[in-house]
């Protein structure tokens, strides 16, 4: 099992930059595959099944395009993993409970 608070210290100098490119990366790639997690909680009764086949194929991109950096890049793979990993956690969490709480929701969406 992973030492976790060895592997988030050993992120080290100049690791940062890479952190936030494999966070943004995360983020661009489901955000260029869907609309917002807001959106998606207003019309979830319209599209859910759709909207969540969407953020699938933005998380299949990003575990691609994390894993090839970390691959081109090993000076710098610990902070790619990191910010593309927790990124990835983070913004899956936001269209599972988009999804859930529109379902939920009595109120009217904005697709008719």
């Amino acid at each position: 099992m992973p030492d976790i608070s060895r592997d988030v210290t050993s992120l080290g100098r100049g690791q940062g930059v890479a952190f936030l490119v494999g966070a943004m990366t995360v983020s661009g790639a489901i955000a260029a595959s869907c609309s917002s997690p807001q959106t998606a909680e207003i019309n979830a009764n319209k599209r859910a099944e759709t909207l969540m086949k969407w953020v699938h194929i933005g998380v299949f991109e990003s575990v691609l395009l994390i894993a090839l950096a970390a691959v081109i890049d090993p000076e710098h793979r610990n902070g790619i993993l990191w910010g593309g990993g927790i990124t990835l956690i983070f913004m899956y969490g936001c269209y599972v409970h988009a999804k859930k709480a529109g379902l939920e929701s009595s109120k009217q969406g904005t697709e008719t």
